[in-house]
């Protein structure tokens, strides 16, 4: 069973902020951002959600990255969300995060939904595609973790044929069991002489967030939890054709794939996500009728 919470989406605390927000362009969003490096985050079912296009999140994990701060990225879907909205230690996680990204097209149309209307999507491959083209350019390494070592394999092969440019810091899959304190502080370290400016975490949700969380402040780079797109990447599991993924329809195509694995998951949190996101944007134009 889970640890359901009670709903804390209260329709005049949590709207009255968000109807402001919709009466800004997403242009102006976007302008704030470039000028005063500023960002907005909004609640999706209770879970917050970087307002900022595709190119400028990058942008801005590669500024991070050049600077060596530690920050750490949550690239989330509805799964994720439902997650944190059922248990509020890993609601937590997200709401301090530096960045959670729209990786599933139903949080890019919620975000469209509450104001950031030219929002595009945030996706776990397509940040591991453009960082690792882009990197090499601001002379940034990057550091995979995470996954198992055939993976790592074949990643690092397409890697090289990819991206002959980008410096891979190093590879370091893990077991499954947890890390000792000796093990923990021993891959820190590793971490740290790699001179990786990025670590992408691939431990699947939400451990890959926990580790992230529990590491900030130790390792003087900006760790992404990418989840899956490691074996997509590295061509083990298939990528949804263009056409579906901004249809909405990926997770269809994953679950063909592994049904088994993803039926139980499915049909507990997108009923979930529905119906909250259905309740959610209801509530807000109540309170913008109300307003108006």
């Amino acid at each position: 069973m889970k640890n359901t919470r009670q709903s804390t989406l209260n329709d005049r605390e949590l709207f009255s902020e968000q109807h402001q927000i919709q009466n800004q362009s997403f242009e102006t969003l976007d302008l704030e951002f470039r000028v005063l490096k500023v960002y907005k985050k909004l609640d999706v079912i209770d879970s917050p959600v970087s307002a900022l296009p595709f190119e400028s999140q990058i942008n801005l994990i590669l500024e991070w990255a050049t600077s060596k701060v530690s920050k750490f990225v949550c690239v989330a879907n509805t799964h994720m969300l439902v997650e944190a909205y059922w248990h509020p230690e890993f609601a937590k996680v997200l709401k301090n995060a530096d960045l959670v990204t729209p990786d599933g097209m139903p949080l890019v149309w919620m975000l469209k939904l509450l104001g950031a209307r030219t929002q595009n999507r945030v996706a776990g491959i397509d940040i591991l595609l453009s960082l690792c083209k882009l990197a090499p350019l601001k002379n940034v390494s990057i550091f995979f973790l995470g996954s198992e070592t055939p993976v790592l394999e074949k990643m690092r092969e397409r890697l090289a044929r990819d991206f002959p440019n980008l410096k891979i810091a190093g590879m370091e899959p893990l077991p499954f069991h947890p890390l000792t304190r000796a093990e923990d502080e021993a891959l820190v370290e590793k971490i740290h002489h790699s001179g990786a400016g990025i670590v992408l975490v691939a431990l699947g949700c939400p451990k890959q967030e926990y580790w992230m969380q529990q590491h900030q402040g130790k390792i003087r780079a900006v760790t992404i939890g990418l989840g899956g797109a490691f074996p997509v990447y590295a061509g083990d599991r298939k990528r949804a054709p263009h056409w579906l993924r901004f249809g909405g329809g990926e997770w269809l195509y994953r679950w063909l794939q592994e049904p088994l694995r993803l039926s139980s998951r499915y049909g507990q949190t997108i009923p979930v996500f529905t119906l909250l996101a259905f309740k959610q944007i209801l509530l807000c134009y109540l309170v913008k009728s109300q307003g108006s």
